[in-house]
């Protein structure tokens, strides 16, 4: 069996993010956390497909 190796770790991009924005928005109030995630849902051009 042939091994590969990885060029893109799919699982510590993610932990990675997750951290970034958990710093993020620890700082912010509630109400900060809401215009952040609208704004961010106005300028996001991927939307999910299921």
């Amino acid at each position: 069996m042939k091994t590969i190796e990885k060029t893109f770790d799919a699982v510590k991009y993610m932990r990675q993010q997750r951290d970034k924005i958990s710093e993020k928005l620890s700082k912010m109030t509630k109400t900060e956390i809401i215009e952040y995630f609208k704004r961010r849902e106005r300028e996001t051009t991927i939307k999910p497909s299921a």
